[in-house]
This record gives C-alpha cells, structure tokens and sequence, in this order.
C-alpha cells in the first residue's frame, strides 16, 4: 500500500476513534444526570411514617417529635422536643392555673409538651408530686394543669376532711393507676381516652397516716367505715369531676376510681 494511502487511513482512524470516545462519555454524563433527577436527597433520606401510630405509655415515648423534619438532610434522625426553656411565655389561663396549684400546696413540675400522634397529646403538662398537707402521690402524675387543680381540690376539702372524720387520720399517700397514658376506651370503636388527654386519674388505694390502707375494691359486709368513707368519695368527687367511675360500676372499674374533667354538652355529670 503506498504510504499516502497508508497514512490517509490512519488518519481517518484516528478520527473515528476519538469521535465513539465523545458520543461514549455524552451518554454516561446524560445518563447520570436522569439518575439524579429522578432519585434525588429528598426521596432517598425521608422516611415513610405512620403519623397516626400511638404509644401504650407515655413513659416510651415523651417528648419524641414526629419523624417528618423540615430539612431533608436530617430526615434520617428522629428529633426530640426539647423541655420549654425558663421563662418561655404560657397561656394567661395556664399561668393562672399554677398560681392555684401552689395556693393548694400542690408540689409540681412543669414538664416538656407531650405529643403522641393523634389526640395523645398535653400542651402544658405538669407533674403531680404532692398534694396539700404533704400528702403524697405516688407514682407521680402527669396531667393537665386543670386536672391537677380539680384533683387537688377535692383530695384537700373531701378526701382528707372525710380521713379525719371516719378514721381520726390524715392522708398519707394517694396510690394511682393512671394518669396520662396514650389509648383508647375500651369497647369504645376507638374513642380516645381522657387519660390520653391528661384529663383523667385513677386512684387505686389510700394510704392513712395511722397505717391504714385503703384498698377502694368494694368493702366486705362488715366495713361500715371503709364503705362510708368510699362513699364520700364518690358523692363528693361529683363536684369538682365530670366523671366518677368506681367499684360497681363495671368489671373495667372494679379495683379503682377515675376520675376525669371530660367536657359534655349542656355540662352532664357521670357520676356512678
């Protein structure tokens, strides 16, 4: 072959070559770019949450906020609600609400908001620890600042004045079951409970300054203190509660009373 042929193939060669290299890299480049187009940071970091999931206890899960962040980059990262910081501004009726607790000689805490999806949630909570006359509230309750009101209330004018007058002794300690909790009433086709709302307490025994406890599990025949003592406590918990429910009633309020601050129409009371 002559060299000048030979040299005008090499040359074309050369060329076509380097233009299959281009069209190659155009596609990988086109290629990435539709890649990140349609998965970008957004659909890759943020978690699919069931916003309407509810806790058995608030115990697992205070202060968890909901898992839908508004930067992306931290979707990967549950975030959790920090405790309201000092001197943070509250509701005028929220700050009212304390005053009265502590001229109850209520001894409580604020606590951070609580929300657990759906109506499980409390604004401004506050922890229970005492009530007026040192009486102690074991465990601890958390409820709404009104409920704390309504319950300190009637443990100081009721309660202990009905103590003192069956038993010639004060009140110990308040044993409860439940105060806030995230659930349900049974048999209710998913009504949400008042205890969910922080609007509820359950009160399990009495515990007298003389020694004697109070189981509040309807009394034997004989038990004529014991029975009218619970008596008292039923008839007047009706003016400070919405509900009272205790032994009696039912199976699911054989062994304690709850109490709750349950809003009504036209302000019906169930007291049973």
């Amino acid at each position: 072959m002559p060299d000048v042929l030979r040299s005008g193939v090499a040359k074309l060669y050369a060329h076509l070559k380097n233009r299959l290299r281009f069209i190659a890299s155009a596609l990988v480049v086109a290629g990435g770019a539709a890649a990140f187009s349609s998965c970008s940071v957004t659909s890759v970091l943020t978690p699919q949450v069931d916003v309407g999931a509810q806790t058995s206890s608030v115990s697992q899960s205070r202060g968890l906020a909901r898992l839908v962040p508004s930067n992306p980059m931290m979707a990967a990262y549950p975030r959790f609600q920090p405790p309201a910081a000092p001197g943070m501004s509250m509701p005028a009726d929220e700050v009212a609400c304390r005053k009265q607790l502590r001229r109850l000689g209520v001894t409580y805490k604020d606590l951070a908001p609580i929300n657990d999806g759906g109506a499980c949630q409390i604004d401004y909570p506050v922890q229970v620890q005492q009530l007026s006359g040192n009486i102690a509230m074991k465990p601890h309750a958390t409820l709404t600042c009104a409920m704390a009101v309504a319950f300190a209330s009637w443990t100081k004018n009721e309660l202990a004045s009905a103590a003192r007058w069956k038993y010639l002794s004060g009140v110990q300690t308040i044993h409860q079951g439940s105060s806030y909790s995230c659930r349900n009433i049974r048999r209710s086709g998913g009504v949400a409970s008042e205890h969910s709302k922080g609007n509820a307490l359950d009160v399990m025994r009495i515990e007298l300054k003389n020694g004697r406890d109070i189981d509040v599990r309807k009394p034997g025949w004989f038990a004529f203190r014991e029975k009218s003592l619970l008596r008292n406590v039923r008839s007047g918990g009706c003016q400070y509660f919405t509900t009272v429910l205790g032994p009696g009633y039912d199976a699911d309020h054989a062994d304690h009373f709850h109490f709750d601050i349950k809003n009504r129409r036209n302000g019906y009371v169930a007291c049973r």
